[in-house]
């Protein structure tokens, strides 16, 4: 590029190779990376110590992933070709060419990740998306900008194998390599979005229309798409770190089909990212799609690839100073130009060892799609392969459908007690299980387990209806882990914080229904007295036409929402009474009801896990007056000027901006799965979490005679804490920032740092999902 501007006679005149003696540089400090056996690089090196030194804090890892060892020919052959030193090139052949050799030679697919010494595969998954993705676009890519016959041939008995397991229009489910015809997960990842603008450079429309047009109709849903997305689109993993890659896909389908339709979905994709993730410096990553709330984050990839794409989605050919048809995109929308193929070619021998599937070749007949060949009859060729798919996500997203009353059993009797009646501080009901077989066990993480003993039942019809209750439970467990409602937004709105600090809290299952009032509640907020809200508050007066603050335990949430509505409350905010709690640790939850009727509960409540609650009561004791929002959602930041009159001095403004710029002005915790909870000690059907076992009895099938179910919400005396992350949340909760908030001069800023400081933690563990789990 440096190159081209200074050939143009413009600008760079000056220029002499000085950024190709640096790539030079660069290159042989990553040379030792491919230091193994096998010729797979390590994932990582020292740039300054290398591999082996003790410094490096690298050389000992064993694994890596196929991406990460296959997306380096492009660079590496563009550097050799660049510089003549063919050894770049060299390396990033005989890996690809070592990957290619350990492909599952049955389904010709490729796992997530492999020992980079024996070349074994770790991982067995194989799909489009992370792990993976970036090692199908360079084998293609290589073929486009090298002239290789080898890497079309690879990528063709890949595409073909691709199309054939795991593309299930319009989903890209991954599979097993060895078993291609069962799926390995039920959700797909963001990073796939990539694959439909691949297939436009294949020449293969249709499928590249059908999935585009439905990750657009996700990202119709949730503003953007979420980094993972369920088969039935629901909400996997709810970050989104401003991926580009349904922009370059977007781009890339417009360039070959010319419908003006897909300069619609570009202009979407700018109103959404200044309309949810654009702040004072720059753009935020979302935390969380459901809420809205941002990290204190912009990744390169967004300047190098999303501003890239979306100006060449609207820019007329005069508008750029080159021909971009001369140049082919880099993983990272960087341009090397075609010319290369041509020059200082590589000596590098063929591996005379592959071998390649015979296909159809009438599969490969269109390999640079053109409008003006590819539809010159029917230019609504793209608008009628979409349009089947208009509603597919809202087809695939039923709302709740309310259980049915189970009918009788065989003998005509009903169980003395049903599931969904069931109250754990209930002395009757408790003497009712007892007399089935049925105990309760406490366990020490907060979880309450239910365990049926048949032989311990006071009768054989007593076990019968023991049985039927577990049943219940379990038929009641799964129904209502289908039903849970996503994650509320409490928004800081008051100075100096302007819509800027946005928790993510748990919703209730009672009250009025946040997502179905746009306006949500707004007010300041005032601690109730007796802070627990269990009985009638003492502070009437000051909490009315206001949000109550309430501490969680020695009542139901139901009493504490009825004593502050009675008291004129706008709505409520529970606080989580375990010290340390917060939304990145522990998965969010819904508040249940008491059992009975909650339809006379009118007004919103939330809750708030300890960290998330102290922030609020942080604000409070600083700046006395403190306004939120609570709502389904963050709304529009710019709330300052709202607020311009509280405004009295430009300090008081300077302190605002440098709030948003140097540290992170946004807090929440992401959760995919929640756990409904109830409050101490009582007990709600919300979200349980079912299993069985057997144990003796002579009445009943031996397999049907011990039953145990482990409930999140059955609350126990003491206010135990309930639920438990499972190993999915435990991964999806890791989020933290790795960006210290910086210290203002401002008498209130630094009264925040200590806030600031708490949310230290909050980005790095994103970070390391990314780097784990993508």
């Amino acid at each position: 590029m440096a190159i081209m501007l200074k050939d143009q006679g413009k600008t760079m005149q000056w220029y002499d190779d000085e950024l190709l003696y640096m790539a030079k540089e660069l290159g042989y400090k990553l040379l030792p990376a491919f230091n193994t056996t096998s010729g797979l690089p390590y994932p990582r090196v020292n740039l300054k110590y290398g591999l082996r030194r003790p410094e490096a804090r690298t050389g000992t890892e064993t694994e890596t992933c196929t991406a990460c060892a296959g997306t380096m020919i492009l660079e590496f052959a563009a550097l050799s070709r660049f510089t003549g030193e063919p050894i770049f090139e060299q390396h990033a052949r005989k890996a690809l060419d070592f990957i290619w050799e350990k492909r599952q030679r049955s389904s010709n697919l490729v796992g997530v990740t492999l020992n980079i010494h024996t070349g074994d595969w770790v991982r067995k998954d194989s799909g489009v998306g992370a792990g993976i993705d970036s090692y199908y676009e360079y084998l293609m890519k290589a073929y486009v900008l090298l002239g290789d016959d080898d890497y079309l041939e690879r990528f063709n008995t890949h595409y073909a194998a691709i199309m054939k397991y795991i593309s299930q229009p319009p989903l890209l489910l991954d599979v097993h390599i060895h078993k291609p015809m069962l799926n390995a997960r039920s959700w797909m990842d963001s990073l796939l979005a990539f694959f439909p603008g691949l297939q436009v450079l294949k020449g293969d429309i249709r499928p590249a229309i059908e999935t585009h047009e439905m990750l657009y109709q996700v990202t119709k849903k949730h503003n953007f798409l979420p980094e993972a997305f369920t088969t039935d689109f629901r909400v996997h993993w709810a970050q989104h770190p401003l991926r580009p890659e349904f922009a370059e896909s977007t781009y890339f389908l417009f360039k070959a089909t010319g419908d003006p339709y897909y300069l619609e979905v570009g202009k979407s994709i700018i109103d959404n990212l200044n309309k949810y993730a654009r702040v004072p410096c720059g753009f935020a990553a979302v935390k969380d799609v459901r809420t809205g709330s941002h990290e204190d984050r912009m990744d390169s990839f967004f300047l190098a690839e999303m501003f890239k794409y979306l100006y060449l989605l609207f820019s007329e050919k005069e508008d750029l100073y080159f021909d971009i048809e001369d140049y082919i995109f880099t993983t990272e929308a960087h341009l090397l130009p075609l010319w290369l193929s041509t020059s200082n070619r590589s000596d590098s021998k063929k591996n005379l060892t592959s071998d390649y599937t015979e296909l159809d070749d009438s599969n490969f007949d269109w390999s640079c799609p053109n409008t003006q060949i590819l539809f010159p009859n029917d230019p609504l060729y793209a608008q009628n392969v979409r349009e089947p798919l208009k509603n597919v996500v809202d087809k695939s997203c039923p709302k709740a459908t309310i259980r049915m009353e189970e009918s009788s059993g065989a003998s005509g009797l009903k169980p003395p007690l049903r599931a969904r009646d069931f109250m754990a501080n209930n002395p009757e009901h408790l003497e009712i299980l007892k007399k089935m077989g049925v105990s309760l066990i406490h366990l020490k993480d907060g979880r309450v387990q239910l365990v049926q003993h048949a032989s311990q039942a006071a009768s054989t019809l007593d076990a019968e209806d023991g049985l039927r209750f577990m049943q219940e439970m379990i038929e009641l467990s799964s129904q209502q882990q289908k039903e849970q409602l996503p994650p509320r937004a409490v928004q800081i709105v008051s100075h100096p914080f302007f819509g800027r600090v946005v928790l993510t809290a748990g919703p209730a299952q009672f009250g009025m229904d946040l997502s179905k009032d746009d306006a949500g509640a707004r007010g300041f907020v005032v601690k109730a007295e007796p802070y627990n809200a269990c009985t009638e508050l003492t502070n009437p007066g000051i909490i009315k036409g206001r949000i109550a603050l309430m501490q969680r335990g020695q009542c139901m949430f139901a009493e504490k929402a009825r004593n502050i509505q009675k008291a004129g409350a706008l709505g409520g905010i529970v606080i989580d009474d375990n010290e340390g709690s917060s939304s990145d640790t522990a998965p969010l939850f819904q508040m249940a009801g008491d059992g009975k009727s909650t339809d006379d509960i009118t007004i919103p409540m939330l809750f708030l896990f300890s960290k998330e609650g102290k922030i609020i009561l942080d604000a409070m004791q600083e700046y006395q007056e403190v306004e939120v929002m609570l709502s389904d959602k963050a709304k529009d930041r710019d709330l300052e000027a709202e607020h311009s009159e509280e405004k009295s001095s430009v300090e008081d403004s300077q302190t605002t901006s440098e709030l948003d710029c140097n540290g992170s002005v946004t807090q929440d915790g992401s959760s995919e799965s929640q756990e409904s909870r109830n409050e101490d000690p009582d007990f709600s059907q919300s979200s349980l979490s079912a299993s069985t076992d057997a144990a003796a009895s002579e009445s009943l099938p031996s397999d049907q005679q011990h039953r145990t179910v482990e409930s999140s919400n059955v609350g126990g005396e003491g206010g135990e804490r309930t639920g438990e992350p499972s190993d999915q949340m435990q991964k999806e909760s890791e989020v933290e920032q790795d960006s210290k908030p910086s210290a203002s001069k401002d008498t209130k800023t630094q009264a925040m740092d200590p806030i600031l400081a708490d949310w230290k933690e909050d980005i790095e563990a994103f970070e390391m999902m990314e780097k784990d789990e993508l």
